[in-house]
């Protein structure tokens, strides 16, 4: 169920991706256009600047309500894109669907740090990513199944009405917050929760760590399109191409979910920076030797790998940064997720508006903010003496 909340947040993502061809024509964009990719990063706006009044309002009257609020604005928002005249209410509806999407998102960060804590909450996390990322999986390919039978419009309508079911699924959801952690829904507390959030230095650091991948899957998603119809020519096989990346996503968190409590947290963050920077690095070598047209057999794989090891680090490093503040976990789980949305989607918009008809943009960005990821997780556990002691025994193989 957890996992189905949470697919809200990607479905109104991945399912309208076939579609940026059908919008450029309709609304006079141009052949080609990176004005659709907009359409992903306003959404993420508005998750963004929604969870910092989610996050406090889970904590004082229950993730359930908060949820059909939420539920209530996504279904707002989806039926506002599908009814939208003109490119600009289209954005500002996404924007309004975003907002709505952000409470799914809170309550069910929320929910499993109610429940779990450490690996096992780490384990959880990557149990329910696992199933979540069979969104992205799939979505492309029923978005142009939806395209090839109805008018490109019907994807936001398929929208709304999955939002619909979920929300009558989850009427049997149990409330986890324990009324000991209520907290009052009024200024000055919620801005002194903000306050010591962001006061914790593990959780800011690690917060500011997921921001730079955040930037990444972003304009991953802004600009996947454009690479794979224009620089590789390969339109019609972008479902299938989109769906094994997000294989490559969902694989990771199965896997990342039965070997992160074996290893530890911190030893594997590790190894996966050990291994993510190199691949990188590789990427813009490809890129820049050839012209900004690599091979697709060689660029798209090391893409994925890219990708995919985000699975090794996202849930370990929202659980480390979850960690301390348990008795806040929808504020900080509001703050940290607020802070991953609005700072992704600004760093993957500068990325995406620079792709065209090359990937060295992309490589370059997408290696760059992975080298600022690693950097934040470094300097954290520095000016951590705690975290500095608990990953003393690790060795860290960037050092």
């Amino acid at each position: 169920m957890i996992s189905a909340i949470m697919a809200l947040m990607a479905l109104g993502i991945d399912l309208m991706l076939p579609a940026f061809d059908d919008i450029r024509e309709a609304y006079d964009l141009g052949s080609g256009s990176p004005e659709t990719g907009k359409v992903i990063t306003v959404f993420f706006l508005g998750l963004a600047v929604a969870q910092l009044v989610y996050g406090p309002l889970a904590d004082r009257f229950g993730r359930k309500p908060v949820l059909y609020i939420g539920s209530a604005i996504y279904l707002a928002g989806a039926v506002g894109s599908a009814l939208a005249p003109t490119f600009e209410l289209l954005l500002l509806s996404r924007f309004v669907w975003g907002i709505g999407a952000a409470g799914s998102r809170v309550v069910a960060t929320a929910i499993i740090r109610d429940r779990f804590e450490g690996g096992a909450m780490a384990k959880a996390m990557s149990q329910v990513m696992a199933v979540f990322m069979l969104v992205p999986v799939l979505a492309p390919t029923i978005g142009t199944g939806i395209i090839a039978i109805l008018p490109w419009r019907a994807v936001f309508w398929f929208c709304a009405v999955w939002a619909v079911i979920i929300t009558l699924w989850s009427l049997r959801l149990r409330e986890s917050l324990d009324p000991a952690n209520r907290r009052p829904f009024r200024f000055v507390p919620t801005v002194r929760g903000y306050a010591e959030v962001a006061r914790t230095r593990v959780t800011a650091g690690y917060t500011v760590s997921t921001i730079f991948l955040q930037g990444v899957f972003t304009s991953y998603l802004a600009s996947s399109e454009l690479l794979i119809t224009d620089v590789f020519d390969r339109e019609a096989q972008f479902p299938i191409i989109f769906g094994l990346v997000a294989t490559l996503f969902a694989v990771g968190a199965i896997v990342n979910g039965r070997v992160v409590e074996r290893v530890g947290i911190h030893r594997l963050i590790n190894g996966v920076y050990a291994i993510l920077i190199p691949l990188t690095a590789l990427s813009v070598l490809v890129s820049v030797t050839s012209d900004g047209h690599p091979s697709f057999w060689l660029f798209m794989p090391l893409l994925g790998l890219t990708l995919g090891s985000f699975m090794f680090l996202m849930p370990n490093l929202n659980t480390a940064a979850l960690g301390p503040v348990g008795h806040l976990a929808g504020t900080a789980s509001a703050l940290s997720g607020a802070a991953r949305m609005a700072g992704g989607a600004v760093l993957g918009t500068l990325v995406s508006a620079r792709v065209s008809d090359s990937t060295t943009p992309f490589s370059v960005g997408v290696a760059l903010l992975c080298l600022g990821s690693w950097i934040c997780v470094l300097v954290t556990r520095r000016r951590s003496p705690a975290l500095a002691l608990e990953t003393a025994r690790v060795p860290v193989a960037a050092h």
